[in-house]
C-alpha cells in the first residue's frame, strides 16, 4: 500500500479542487445539481486525509509506472 501513497502537493491539490467544486455547487444551487456531482468533492478530501488516491493507484497499475520516492 505504501507504493500508492500520494505526495503532499497532490493532497493540497485534491483539497483545493474539492473546495472549488463545492463553491460551484453552492453557486448553482444544491437543489439544481445532480446527485453524482457530490461524489468528487466528498471523495477528494477523504483521499487527501487517508493519503491514498484510488484513481492514482489504478492509473499506476494500468501504466505499470513505478512511483517516485519523495
Amino acid at each position: 500500500m505504501s507504493k500508492f501513497k500520494i505526495s503532499s502537493a497532490m493532497r493540497v491539490f485534491l483539497l483545493f479542487v474539492a473546495v472549488v467544486i463545492w463553491c460551484g455547487i453552492l453557486l448553482t444551487g444544491i437543489r439544481n445539481v445532480h446527485w453524482f456531482m457530490f461524489v468528487v468533492p466528498v471523495v477528494f478530501p477523504i483521499a487527501a486525509l487517508i493519503n491514498f488516491c484510488p484513481g492514482m493507484a489504478l492509473s499506476r497499475i494500468i501504466s505499470k509506472e513505478k512511483p517516485t520516492t519523495t
